[in-house]
């Protein structure tokens, strides 16, 4: 199975300049605004994107945003490379989700949750944490979309539908019928792209805690707990929420900060 994956993973396009741009610029200890700007105007589905972002009811903005560089003023640029980075994956990678019960909204709406919440939580606990996992939490699901394409290819789909619906947990589903976790083949991804290694470190061992290093272990926790809260296909609902602050407790990470800030997104998603 895993040599199945090894060869979809291969057959990926090379990344676009647009992602080369971004990560030079992102590399830089000083940012300008016009610049970044100048760089996501070339690319009209992420222009669209980052505005429906912007007005969507996690961020609860009073106005309307409609332009780039407003998006950026109001979101900070780190979020708006972020996102760049994240919407060009999405489409690269655009095979159908529905094996795992949701569409790319749904995805899209989860990798919007996982920004808020680990800026909330890690900003008023530890920011040079939260600076490291940022763009680990918003991109550590897109392995789905490998899985997905296997899942359908060797005739699991009903299986593994099924299983989700019944309340089984994707990643022990996962376990079972592909013996490969999201996690795995997004760190997979990462390497075969060429990204930076701790991108893919601290997301390999998101779905075996214990076989991580000491190194990476607080990050691939955090992420844990994050792609807990923030499962799409029960994104912030109230049992998600519940395991989420379980395993924080468990990890030893910090609690109440970070209940605050799940009821505070439950409430954004009812608006």
């Amino acid at each position: 199975m895993l040599e199945n994956i090894l060869e979809k993973i291969e057959s990926l396009p090379p990344l676009p300049q647009t992602i080369e741009k971004i990560e030079n610029f992102r590399k830089k200890k000083n940012k300008e605004i016009e610049e970044l700007v100048k760089i996501i105007e070339k690319d009209a589905l992420v222009i669209t994107t980052l505005l429906k972002i912007s007005n969507s009811s996690l961020f609860g903005f009073r106005s309307k945003v409609e332009t780039i560089g407003r998006v950026i003023s109001l979101l900070g640029i780190n979020f708006t490379i972020y996102m760049t980075i994240s919407e060009t994956f999405n489409n690269i990678l655009t095979t159908d989700l529905s094996p795992y019960c949701i569409n790319t909204e749904d995805y899209i709406k989860a990798s919007n949750a996982s920004y808020n919440l680990v800026n909330l939580w890690l900003g008023e606990v530890d920011n040079n944490l939260k600076e490291e996992v940022l763009l680990a939490s918003i991109l550590q699901e897109i392995g789905k979309f490998i899985l997905s394409e296997l899942i359908v290819s060797r005739g699991l789909f009903k299986q593994f539908h099924e299983k989700l619906e019944l309340g089984f947990d994707i990643v022990d589903v996962e376990k079972e019928l592909l013996g490969v976790t999201t996690s795995q083949v997004t760190a997979e991804i990462f390497k075969y792209w060429g990204l930076d290694d701790n991108l893919s470190n601290m997301i390999r061992f998101v779905d075996n805690i214990n076989m991580c290093t000491d190194k990476y272990k607080q990050k691939s926790q955090v992420l844990d707990v994050v792609k807990t809260a923030c499962n799409p296909y029960s994104l912030l609902s109230d049992s998600s929420v519940e395991k989420a602050l379980k395993k924080a407790i468990l990890y030893n990470l910090e609690v109440e900060t970070l209940s605050n800030v799940l009821k505070t997104l439950q409430s954004r998603l009812l608006e």
